[in-house]
This record gives C-alpha cells, structure tokens and sequence, in this order.
C-alpha cells in the first residue's frame, strides 16, 4: 500500500506483496538448493577416495577451497527457510522477504564460486592441459551471462514505471543487488 492507504502495481496490501514474493523466492531457492546439495554432496565423497592422496598440493587446496565455498552456499540458500520458520508469525514477513532475497543472491554468488572452482580441479585433474583456466573462464563468462547479465539487461530494457517501484528501492532506481519493482 502507498502512504495515503491506497493500493499499486497488483493492487495488493504489502503483506499480500510479501506472501507472494515469498512464495516466489522459496521456488527459485528450491532449484538452487537441489544444485548446491548435489554438488556439495559428491565433493564431500572424493576426499575418501584413493586418488585423494595423489593430488597435488595445488589440487587439495583447490578441493578444500570448493567444499568450503559449497559449504557456504549451502547455508546461504538454506538460510531463508531457517529464517522463515524462526520469524513466522512475528509479523515481519516484508523485512523477511527482503533478507531471505539477498541470502539467496548471496547463496547464488557463493553457488558460482563452488561450481567455477570444481569444474576447475575437475579439469585440472582430467587433463593436465593448459587449456582449462580458459575453459574454466569461458564457463564462467557463461554463467554470468544467464544469471546475471540477461537478467539486469532485462530489467534495464523495461523499467519499473515510477508509481510501481517497490517500496525498498531508493527514488534513483535499484542499485547493484536489488529487486526491481514487480518480483
């Protein structure tokens, strides 16, 4: 609702706002938590196998490196149903929504800094070839273009008309990290 008590955009109230977004942001988690789980889960296999042992230095810190990142991501895309459960029924589900909106932005950061640095032992380890930091760079370059780039270039391309911008959103428009009006 606006400050005179009138409603916008879907003409919904701001706790009506807050229902569906939440609802929205739980099924976007839902596919980065099943990703982040499943390669969580296989890396914490490989340092019980035997060819564990013969990495090199570099390949065992790189490994180390990416459970800790996908540890990380896993509890930043987590987070947002551990913080639902702990706020419900406070009435904060707006300011929860917003929080458990950069957990998941966070979650998604840390979920392409895991997947970058598995794919690159797993390449490492595959072929010894000097080839795949640029195989590793352009697999990231990928990555950032569908989830980041089209995305802010979407959101560029057809702005939020004034009288729609959300609430949290500062009259310049968003800044880096923040929702566009009508998520």
């Amino acid at each position: 609702m606006t400050e005179d008590g009138g409603r916008r955009g879907r003409h919904e109230t701001e706790e009506e706002r807050a229902d569906r977004m939440w609802g929205e942001l739980i099924q976007e988690v839902r596919v980065a938590q099943t990703g982040v789980q499943i390669l969580f889960g296989f890396l914490l296999t490989v340092v019980f196998q035997p060819k564990y042992d013969r990495l090199s230095h570099s390949d065992q810190v790189i490994y180390i490196v990416t459970v800790v990142l996908g540890a990380c991501a896993t509890g930043a895309l987590v987070g947002p149903v551990s913080l639902h459960r702990l706020v419900s029924g406070f009435r904060v589900k707006p300011r929860a929504v917003r929080l458990a909106s950069r957990m998941t932005f966070v979650g998604l950061l840390l979920l392409l800094a895991t997947m970058t640095s598995a794919l690159l032992l797993i390449l490492r380890v595959a072929t010894h070839a000097g080839f795949v930091p640029y195989l590793v760079a352009a697999v990231v370059a990928w990555y950032l273009l569908c989830w980041y780039a089209l995305p802010l270039w979407a959101r560029r391309r057809h702005p939020v008309r004034p009288g729609d911008r959300a609430p949290d959103l500062p009259p310049g428009g968003p800044g880096p990290g923040r929702r566009q009006g009508r998520t």
